[in-house]
C-alpha cells in the first residue's frame, strides 16, 4: 500500500480495543520521564547508587536503548511475514504506521503497554545489573522518551534548519524510499555500524 497521509488504519473491530491502540504522544513520554527521574531519586536516596555512578550508568542505559531501538525496529517491527500470524502481528505493531505515517494518535504505544514495558525492563535489568538498575534503567527509559519525541516530531513537523534535519531525512528515507534501511530513529549510529545506512543518492 502506498503511504496515505490522511486517514487511519482500523486494527480491531472491537471499539474498546481500537481505542486502546491510540494515545496522545505526551502521555507515554511523561510516563517514561517520570519513572526515569523516580529511579534516579530512589537509587540516590537509598544509597544504591552515588551521584557519579548515577551519571555514568544513566548514559550507559541511554546508549543501550539506541541499540535496542535499532534491533527492535529492524528485526521485530520489520519481521519476515511468511505466515498469516506474523503478517497480522507485524501490521498491528508497525505495518499500519507505514500505511498511515501521519496518524499522530499511533506514533507511540498505549500507556498501559508503556507501563508494562517499564516494569518488564526493571525486573530484567535488576536481575542482570543488580542495584545499578536504578541508573541504567533511568537512562534507558529516558532514551525511550527521546525516541518517542523524535519519532513524533519527524512525522508531525517540518524539519528544522539545523543539524537535527538529518533525523528527518534519515527517517523519511526509511518510509518513502528504502524500508529495509535507516532503522535508527533517534540516531543513525547503529545503521552506520551495522551496514544499513541508505545509499547516499537517496538523500
Amino acid at each position: 500500500m502506498k503511504p496515505n497521509h490522511k486517514g487511519t488504519a482500523q486494527i480491531f473491530k472491537n471499539p474498546v480495543l481500537e481505542k486502546f491502540t491510540r494515545t496522545h504522544i505526551a502521555v507515554p513520554i511523561a510516563i517514561f520521564i517520570v519513572i526515569a527521574a523516580g529511579l534516579i531519586y530512589y537509587g540516590l536516596m537509598h544509597g544504591f547508587i552515588t551521584v557519579l555512578s548515577a551519571l555514568g550508568l544513566f548514559f550507559v542505559g541511554w546508549f543501550m536503548f539506541t541499540f535496542v531501538e535499532y534491533m527492535a525496529h529492524r528485526h521485530l517491527f520489520h519481521m519476515d511475514t511468511d505466515t498469516e500470524m506474523k503478517k497480522n502481528i507485524q501490521y498491528t505493531f508497525h505495518g499500519n504506521h507505514h500505511d498511515y505515517p501521519k496518524d499522530k494518535s499511533r506514533l507511540a504505544m498505549p500507556p498501559i503497554v508503556s507501563l508494562f514495558l517499564a516494569s518488564f525492563f526493571f525486573f530484567v535489568f535488576k536481575l542482570i545489573f543488580g542495584s545499578a538498575v536504578f541508573g541504567i534503567l533511568s537512562g534507558f527509559l529516558f532514551g525511550y522518551a527521546i525516541y518517542l519525541f523524535v519519532h513524533y516530531a519527524v512525522h508531525a513537523y517540518a524539519p528544522p534548519k539545523n543539524f537535527l534535519k538529518i533525523l528527518w531525512i534519515h527517517h523519511s528515507i526509511h518510509h518513502y524510499k528504502h524500508d529495509d534501511k535507516a532503522y535508527g530513529v533517534s540516531s543513525p549510529l547503529w545503521d552506520w555500524i551495522l551496514g544499513t545506512m541508505p545509499p547516499e543518492k537517496s538523500k
